[in-house]
């Protein structure tokens, strides 16, 4: 994992993406995990993430995943409007603004609900600047 400060406000790191327990795809939101040996702050980030020298708008969550009492730090990524198998390519991701900590959700639906809303909150951000 390779990180770098971009212009000293956004986080910049590389890495290979790896398979997990693929619990984002059943929850409807299939993510790009990367395992990170550097603690980056928790939360859940509007991101830019790019794959073979193309980028894509994504959400990017930091942290160990509390909802399933998990205590791997990693970085899993949403990409917007992406469906395609990048499992052991090589990508970048720019963590571009943080829009909430990282929570312990009662429920899966409750979870869903939530990470509905920061995609729209992502999809508002992107449209604003396009």
């Amino acid at each position: 994992m390779i990180y770098k400060q971009v212009l000293g406000l956004r986080l910049k790191f590389w890495g290979k993406v790896r398979s997990n327990n693929k619990r984002g795809r059943v929850l409807g939101f299939p993510t790009a995990n990367l395992n990170l040996s550097r603690k980056i702050p928790e939360g859940i980030y509007i991101s830019k993430i790019k794959i073979d020298n193309n980028d894509y708008k994504s959400l990017t969550f930091i942290g160990a995943a509390k909802t399933f009492n998990e205590k791997k730090y990693k970085a899993e990524t949403y990409i917007l409007d992406f469906n395609q198998n990048i499992y052991d390519k090589w990508i970048s991701i720019e963590l571009i603004k943080k829009i909430r900590e990282n929570k312990k959700f009662d429920s899966l639906e409750e979870l869903i609900i939530q990470m509905k809303k920061d995609e729209e909150a992502a999809r508002k951000y992107f449209a604003e600047r396009s």
